[in-house]
């Protein structure tokens, strides 16, 4: 057969069935990339005769004959379609995983189709951006600005990737061409949430064609570990063994399976036979607590049967405080649990390569860590093992695990060749790792006036399976959504739980956004009571600037306030409410419109220790080399750094060439989670510059007779006294002497500012129908110095755009056996462009005394308020509160029934 591949005659035979998607890829065509394989997501769009289909849905056969255009075929003659220029000089991408689908298909719109976008976009989806930065690029919008020597820092800065993403020439974990001698791995899962493995066959499996080997518990070294991925691994139990005998929820691993081929490995599990005895179950964390409930750990593992950590403490005596309170309030609020849903699933390639170690190309957000796991595991030393990553396609905490590189590095050394292992959209969901839901009851205490007198929080995380991140994101949970408050009574209980359900992770927001749900709905039900308005209670009850940062701890903690700009936060949120911006309430009665504000803080930083390093070198031609640990997921930690580093030698960033995530060629780090990429690796970054600007100053002050304080860097040159050096010149004059202008400096996360943020909405909510629509949105953070005000915006968009998919769509669904029973992007449903409106984002002018030049974390703190702002929102409009999330059109009709409009508003 015959195909036209972007102008290029290729003769080759698809596989019997093969999708169009697989076929490309084969042929080098890696900018066309999976997300979901059921023509969901659009990372897949290419062109068959001009026109754009899911490539994943076309049978590669049927494509014979067509003219098939991918990202890859879209530039000419060296010059850019018009429409990856505009997503270049937009930046319109973040992970940049769907930018290739998403450019393939805007680059067919006419002015109409332009005018209905939402419809015209329905088939593409993003992670990370909330389509803002998409829009501007669609509306032709230029949010990058030149690259000026001595401007780095403040400046929108382009992606040094980003011609590499808007061509499809940027490699992501699995754009590779296969290995000679390369296998497949897949796994059987567990349709029981709670089973004890009698016995395996593998004969029918292992009679497959192709099938290579079939590992079971047996097979694997018994050691117990955790997934999750810290610096200090005793913060997570070791609770969980590669392959095990016993069987904890729907999805859990109970076979692996490698083969020539994907298909073939496929077909092996479904022809694997278990014989399972099955143990009962539990699956609400409220159920698991009770005496009597089926325990899922040993009594080693866990602190008491199904509780894996309980927290517990108190400042002052909320006895007292609720004594002396004018009026209390008491509510119990729950989160759903939800998934991470980057574009770019789990996904790992290891081999052996000619010095005989082992190499682990991984998605992982923490390469060092996974390679100390996997030394561990397998009883390899330190040094035979080599972990790095490429570009990941979007992480925000779900790829803070070991999911997939053990079982690669099992079957590499057990059969000798290179094993890849791609987890499918449904594997994400059922056998990945999700936020925790949370039940969390809040009871307060306040004067007449609205000084809070007493806050008692009661936490019941469900940590499912497996207990990796439990304990840390209870005690974020309990941690800052409360330090945001002054009251001298503070009190607060937490239970993490083990339940038969797939274990839950690091989400972004890490266990605060489910607390600052409850306590920020809290609050406003409080100033309701009260008579109110939600801005005063929270500007009389917020930390102030010279407070103390407490929470329920009596010990001294290591987080300061670096900077304060909450107040300009809530000034500039009430400003742009009170403004008449957005849109219009619906025509017709039924809809009823309300406002809704809420405040988060969150600690720039996890508690437990964090620790990153930076190298770099002047080189030969003039220009630099900068190398740092951290990952690059589309958070634009790359684009920071380098910017970080130009600020300090006094050049463009362009003249910085950056590597990262790679145990072999950069120094370690614990891993970009947290917002550690900017607060951490970032300091390291600014260190290292500096160390280097000094030994290159103190060079040129001895080589050229100058005083050192004569001596400064500019650009390409160094000025001593009236006398300019190029850099290049320099280099040659110090190799000469033997010196190499390298340097290497370390960063260690202490202390942790905070950051804050206000989120504020405007809806519209149909009182027959349930549907809410989000009218304005308005956000506002006081996150120090902007490093690049664009990547700063385009964070905190997709963290509302995340935040509104929590609040009103997202929720895993499962039946009474604990499988789940919408595992697909049409049924899960993140939002898509005509989901998010535009938001009106705005920053406090604040510079941070902690961060590296005045910033601080941007990338996750912005979440936490979005969920209860529009939930607040929603009871303003209603008069009713909704405790639960999401808050889904069905929630909403069951409570409003054929109620006529809320009750008139007590706020003053």
């Amino acid at each position: 057969m015959t195909f036209s591949i972007n102008g290029r005659s290729v003769a080759a035979v698809p596989a019997p069935g093969q999708c169009l998607r697989t076929f490309l890829r084969e042929q080098g065509c890696f900018g066309v990339k999976k997300g979901c394989d059921a023509g969901d997501c659009g990372a897949c769009t290419v062109w068959l005769d001009g026109v754009p289909v899911h490539s994943c849905l076309t049978p590669a056969f049927r494509a014979e004959g067509r003219a098939i255009t991918t990202i890859e075929g879209l530039e000419r003659d060296g010059r850019l379609h018009p429409m990856q220029q505009a997503f270049l000089d937009a930046q319109g991408f973040q992970c940049g995983f769907c930018t290739a689908g998403m450019i393939m298909t805007t680059a067919t719109f006419d002015e109409a189709a332009r005018r209905d976008l939402p419809r015209r976009l329905k088939g593409n989806l993003c992670r990370c951006t909330g389509y803002g930065s998409i829009a501007d690029a669609l509306d032709g919008k230029v949010n990058v600005e030149a690259d000026v020597a001595g401007n780095a820092c403040g400046a929108s800065l382009s992606s040094p990737f980003a011609h590499d993403i808007v061509t499809g020439q940027a490699r992501y974990t699995l754009d590779t061409a296969p290995m000679e001698q390369m296998l497949h791995l897949k796994v059987l899962r567990s349709p029981h949430p709670h089973a004890r493995i009698k016995a395996i066959n593998s004969e029918k499996a292992a009679a497959v064609p192709g099938v290579v080997a079939v590992y079971t518990w047996r097979d694997v070294p018994r050691r117990l570990y955790s997934t999750a991925t810290h610096e200090d691994h005793l913060v997570d139990p070791d609770d969980t063994y590669i392959l095990d005998d016993v069987v904890r929820f729907v999805g859990q691993r109970v076979a692996a399976v490698v083969a020539e081929t994907v298909g073939a490995a496929e077909e092996a599990c479904r022809l694997l036979e278990v014989e399972y005895e099955l143990l009962p179950a539990v699956f609400e964390a409220d159920a698991a607590m009770k005496p009597g409930a089926p325990v899922l750990h040993e009594r080693s593992i866990a602190f008491h049967d199904n509780i894996y950590v309980d927290i517990h403490g108190e400042l002052g005596n909320v006895a007292e405080g609720f004594r002396d309170a004018d009026v209390m309030y008491e509510q119990t609020y729950s989160t759903s649990r939800v998934q991470h849903v980057h574009l770019e699933t789990h996904g790992c390639l290891a081999w052996r390569g000619d010095d005989r170690r082992l190499h682990v190309r991984t998605s992982s957000q923490a390469p060092f860590i996974t390679k100390q796991k996997l030394s561990y595991l397998f009883g390899i030393f330190d040094r035979d093992v080599h972990v790095f990553t490429e570009r990941i396609g979007g992480g925000f905490g779900g790829k803070q695990e070991m999911l997939c590189e053990d079982l690669c590095v099992l079957a590499t050394l057990l059969t000798g060749r290179p094993v890849m292992w791609e987890f499918t959209r449904e594997e994400q969901f059922i056998g990945a790792t999700t936020r925790h839901p949370m039940k969390t009851r809040v009871k307060l205490g306040a004067k007449r006036d609205g000084t809070l007198t007493a806050i008692q929080v009661n936490v019941v995380s469900n940590t499912g399976a497996y207990g990796g991140h439990g304990g840390e994101t209870l005690a974020a949970a309990l941690g800052s959504p409360i330090a945001a408050y002054r009251c001298v009574n503070k009190k607060a209980d937490g239970y993490a739980v083990y339940t038969n359900m797939v274990p839950a992770g690091g989400f972004r927001g890490y266990g605060a956004s489910q607390t600052t749900f409850a306590i920020e709905c809290a609050l406003d039900d409080l100033a309701r009571m009260l008579g109110i308005s939600p801005f005063e209670i929270r500007r009389k009850n917020k930390i102030h600037a010279t407070d103390r940062i407490e929470s329920i701890w009596k010990e001294p903690s290591d987080v300061v306030m670096g900077s304060y700009g909450i107040d300009q936060c809530l000034d500039l949120v009430e400003a742009a409410l009170a403004s008449g911006r957005g849109d219009p309430i619906p025509e017709g009665e039924d809809w009823r419109e309300g406002t809704g504000v809420a405040l988060s803080m969150l600690e720039s930083g996890p508690p437990t220790e964090h620790r990153s390093g930076a190298e770099m070198r002047l080189l030969a031609d003039g220009t630099y080399h900068l190398a740092v640990g951290s990952t690059e997921m589309g958070n634009g930690s790359t684009t920071s750094h380098r910017q970080l580093a130009a600020a300090v030698l006094g050049t463009r960033a362009g003249r910085i060439a950056i590597i990262n995530g790679n145990t072999d060629r950069t120094p370690y780090d614990t891993g970009t989670f947290a917002s550690t990429g900017t607060v951490v690796a970032g300091q390291a970054v600014e260190k290292t510059a500096t160390a280097l600007r000094d030994v290159l100053i103190d060079f040129a002050s001895r080589e050229f007779r100058c005083d050192p304080a004569d001596c400064r860097l500019q650009d390409d040159t160094m000025l001593c006294g009236n006398r300019t050096i190029s850099l290049a010149e320099l280099h040659a004059a110090g190799a000469a002497q033997g010196d190499r202008f390298e340097v290497r400096r370390k960063a260690y996360l202490s202390p942790r500012s905070v950051g804050f943020n206000v989120h504020g909405a405007r809806v519209a909510v149909h009182r027959v129908t349930g549907e809410i629509r989000i009218l304005q949105s308005v956000h506002a953070a006081d996150i120090g110095r902007l490093i690049n005000p664009m990547q700063c915006r385009g964070q905190i968009d997709g963290a509302i755009a995340m935040g509104i998919g929590w609040a009103l769509t997202e929720k895993m669904v499962y039946d009474a056996n604990g499988a789940m029973v919408n595992a697909a992007l049409r049924d899960y449903r993140i939002p898509a462009f005509a989901d998010i409106p535009r938001s009106e984002i705005y920053f406090a002018d604040t510079h941070d005394s902690v961060g590296p030049l005045g910033a601080k974390a941007q990338g996750e703190c912005a979440i936490n308020a979005v969920a209860p702002a529009i939930a607040n929102a929603v009871t303003d409009a209603t008069g009713v509160r909704f405790v639960d999330l999401p808050l889904t059109p069905d929630r909403i009709f069951e409570r409003l029934g054929s109620r006529h409009g809320p009750p008139r508003k007590a706020y003053r």
